[in-house]
């Protein structure tokens, strides 16, 4: 008689869950990287040699509020500034629309809260004519290109000077003047479409580079490896970044990923991969601009795990303490943006607390003019309202027989 053989022990079926829960006390690991840590690289190398930025973590800016480390930018004090006032700006913008959508003034909001820098510094790296494929939490991109507010208010009450009329939904952005694509609702199409527009690009030998951001949820999507394998297959001028903010909706981001972070996840297809402190200003700075010299040498795509924390909530929908603790966010050992950019331009001189609270009071002005402006042209609420008629313009060039058949019927 043989000896039995032992069950096998391991789980069949694992479910992963979130690190904390709304009953818990928040906790996060220190880091140990630091600004020192990882090697600025030649724009040629190869996806092998950034294996180990994919599983460390590029920074500039250590806890301490110092620059330091070979990929800092160095950047002129005007450029420091510039990028502070953009992500309060953003940040306060952003607090206006919310009071807007609680009083019934637009149906929907999503904020950037902790993630300001993400857009603002990548944007500023790239140059005018660059295309811009953002998720939900890129609006900022379009302070950078000269949008201003009373516009992209508009946009989201819907009112007769919404620039799209009335067909997308709130926060869905669009400004052509900036190269500022659309937003859609079934999230992750936009990696397959900045990769077809940069393989354009390339193909009619503009000097455009294309940059696109995703969620760590929606990277668990087909579009995301869509993209990827385009990407590595082509090597058209694209920055492909994953904005790793610890969430999707309401599930944590270990339910997106087996490995062990998003960045080496490009390694395999040959793609240069590199994880990057997201509440880092200057870090994301260094390293859009290094992918986007990169691609217009013609080296091809670079992969980015921005790696950042969302503080709010995933949308006005939301109330993120039922899946985790009230205070997570105070406790990321990657700290706030905005606190953090603002405490290395106080270490080096040129700014102060008083700078600071001024440069507050008068944007804060500013957003409540830019928001009294908007609400005389309409809102949610009271109208007026795009006309029925523009749902059948701006679609066709030549408006075909059945569409200019049903317009009729309306009588419009």
């Amino acid at each position: 008689m043989t000896d039995e053989v032992p069950l096998a022990t391991a789980e069949p079926f694992r479910v992963p869950t979130a690190p904390c829960r709304p009953e818990d006390e928040s906790s996060f690991p220190a880091w140990e990287w630091m600004p020192e840590d990882l090697p600025l690289l030649p724009i040629d190398c190869s996806s092998e040699d950034t294996k180990e930025h994919a599983y460390g973590l590029l920074r500039v800016i250590d806890d301490d509020g110092k620059a330091g480390g070979e990929w800092n930018p160095k950047l002129d004090p005007e450029i420091l500034k510039t990028g502070l006032e953009y992500m309060l700006r953003l940040r306060i913008f952003d607090e206006r629309m919310m009071k807007l959508q609680r009083t019934g003034k637009l149906s929907f909001y999503m904020r950037s809260f902790g993630e300001e820098a993400i857009a603002i510094a990548q944007t500023m790296a790239l140059e005018q004519h660059d295309w811009v494929f953002p998720s939900y939490r890129q609006p900022g991109a379009q302070f950078v290109r000269g949008r201003d507010m009373v516009s992209m208010m508009n946009h989201c009450i819907g009112n007769e000077m919404d620039n799209v009329k009335g067909r997308q939904m709130p926060v869905h952005y669009t400004w052509k003047e900036g190269h500022f694509i659309s937003i859609s609702s079934p999230v992750g199409t936009q990696f397959n479409q900045a990769v077809g527009v940069a393989m354009a690009s390339a193909y009619k030998g503009d000097d455009q580079v294309t940059i696109t951001w995703l969620g760590d949820g929606t990277s668990a999507q087909g579009d995301y490896h869509y993209g990827l394998n385009f990407a590595s297959v082509y090597k058209p001028p694209v920055i492909l970044c994953i904005v790793n903010n610890q969430f999707a909706i309401s599930t944590h981001a270990n339910l997106a990923t087996g490995g062990p972070n998003f960045a080496s996840r490009g390694l395999p297809y040959g793609i240069p991969s590199i994880r990057v402190d997201g509440n880092d200003f200057l870090a994301l700075y260094s390293i859009t601009k290094w992918a986007r010299d990169r691609a217009s040498a013609g080296h091809g795509a670079t992969h980015l795990e921005v790696y950042t924390y969302r503080a709010g909530a995933h949308s006005s929908s939301d109330d993120p303490s039922r899946y985790r603790p009230k205070d997570d966010h105070l406790h990321w050992p990657g700290g706030d943006p905005i606190e953090r950019l603002k405490n290395h331009m106080i270490s080096i001189g040129i700014w102060s607390e008083e700078k600071h609270g001024e440069l507050i009071e008068k944007i804060d002005s500013e957003v409540v003019a830019s928001y009294k402006e908007a609400t005389s042209y309409g809102d949610l609420a009271n109208g007026p309202y795009p006309p029925a008629s523009t749902i059948f313009t701006e679609v066709y060039e030549t408006v075909p027989w059945h569409v200019q058949e049903q317009r009729e019927e309306l009588g419009k």
